[in-house]
C-alpha cells in the first residue's frame, strides 16, 4: 500500500497530464476542432474589435453628428456676420441706407472679375449701384435680374476708378490687377505721394461718390513712362467676399469741366 502511494505521488502528475492530452485530442477529433476554435475566437474577438475600430453603424452616427456640428458652426458664423452688417446699416441715414446682400456666385475663372449677389430689382437694386464691404469700395453693379445682381469688382482689369491721395489730393485712375492689389496711374508726372498714403475715390469719379476708402499705397514707380504709377493694397477682402452692402446709384452733379480729368491725364503724357 505504501509502495503504491509513493508510486502514485511520483507518476500521478504525469498520468494526469497524459490523460488531459489524450482527452483533448479525442475531443478535437470528435468535434473536428470546433471547441478549440470557439475558445480562440472568444479570446481574440475583443482584440479584433479594438483593432478594427467602430462598426459601420457607429461610423454613420459619427458622420451625421459631425455634419450637424459643421452646419451649426456655419449658421452661427453667418448669423454673426449678418448681425454686424445689419448693425452697420442701421447707423446709416434712412435716405441712404444700403441693402445687405450675400455673394452667391463666383467663378474660379473670373474670381477677381465679378461676383453674383442674391439681391436684384425686386429689392430695389439698379445698374450702377455701389457695392461696399468691410474696408471700403468693392465694385459696381453692372447687370441686374429680379433676384440677383452681377458686380464688376475693382480688381477687374477693366475696372477704372477715379481716386485721390487723401494726404496730398494727388489724383489718378485706379485699375484692377486681377489680385488683391491694383495699379494707380497718376495724372501728374511727379505726384506728391509716398508709401503708406491712403487712397479714396475722388471728385473726378463719374461712377462713385467721393471719399470712399479704397486702399493704401504699397510701392511707387515715379520714373514710369508715360505716367508715374503706384501699387495699391486694396482694403476690402476681395479674395474672400461674403456679405456686402449695396448703395443706391449716386446722383452725380454735372462737373464744371467734365473733361478736366482727361485733360490732366493727356498733359501728363
Amino acid at each position: 500500500m505504501f509502495t503504491a502511494r509513493r508510486w502514485w505521488d511520483r507518476k500521478g502528475l504525469q498520468i494526469g497530464i497524459l490523460a488531459l492530452i489524450l482527452g483533448s485530442a479525442w475531443t478535437m477529433r470528435q468535434t473536428q476542432g470546433a471547441l478549440l476554435l470557439e475558445m480562440y475566437q472568444g479570446i481574440t474577438r475583443p482584440l479584433q474589435m479594438l483593432q478594427s475600430g467602430p462598426s459601420p453603424e457607429e461610423r454613420l452616427r459619427d458622420a451625421r453628428l459631425l455634419e450637424l456640428q459643421t452646419r451649426i458652426v456655419d449658421l452661427e458664423t453667418q448669423n454673426k456676420k449678418l448681425q454686424d452688417i445689419l448693425g452697420y446699416v442701421e447707423k446709416e441715414p434712412l435716405s441712404s441706407r444700403p441693402i445687405p446682400a450675400r455673394v452667391v456666385g463666383r467663378s474660379a475663372d473670373n474670381w477677381w472679375q465679378q461676383v453674383t449677389l442674391n439681391r436684384g430689382t425686386s429689392a430695389g437694386i439698379q445698374e450702377g449701384s455701389i457695392v461696399k464691404a468691410d474696408g471700403g469700395l468693392v465694385g459696381l453693379v453692372e447687370s441686374v435680374t429680379s433676384n440677383t445682381s452681377r458686380v464688376l469688382l475693382v480688381s477687374d482689369l477693366k475696372s477704372q476708378v477715379g481716386v485721390t491721395i487723401s494726404r496730398t489730393a494727388a489724383k489718378g485712375v485706379l485699375r484692377g490687377d486681377s489680385s488683391d492689389e491694383a495699379v494707380l496711374e497718376f495724372y501728374e508726372k511727379v505726384p506728391n505721394v509716398k508709401v503708406g498714403d491712403l487712397v479714396s475715390t475722388s471728385t473726378y469719379s463719374q461712377k462713385f461718390p467721393s471719399g470712399l476708402a479704397v486702399g493704401r499705397v504699397k510701392s511707387l514707380d515715379l520714373k514710369k513712362l508715360p505716367a508715374s504709377i503706384a501699387k495699391i493694397e486694396l482694403f476690402p477682402p476681395i479674395r474672400s467676399l461674403d456679405w456686402v452692402s449695396i448703395y443706391p446709384k449716386p446722383e452725380m452733379p454735372e462737373p464744371e469741366n467734365p473733361n478736366l480729368a482727361n485733360e490732366q491725364l493727356q498733359k501728363s503724357r
